[in-house]
């Protein structure tokens, strides 16, 4: 998994980040705070997307 880092990435990276987080989710509760900030930010995307499929479906 990828930690966070000080270093600055570039788009493209970004992009492959949001891709491994979304291939690789886990519920909230499991996360570990020391991923990267891209790929917590995607998997809360996910929980939101995931939320309202939800409330639509409900």
């Amino acid at each position: 998994m990828v930690t966070f880092t000080d270093q600055s990435i570039d788009f493209i990276e970004e992009l492959r980040l949001r891709r491994w987080a979304r291939e690789n989710y886990v519920p909230s509760a499991e996360r570990d705070a020391t991923w990267h900030p891209i790929v917590l930010d995607e998997m809360s995307r996910k929980d939101a997307e995931r939320n309202t499929v939800a409330a639509l479906a409900g």
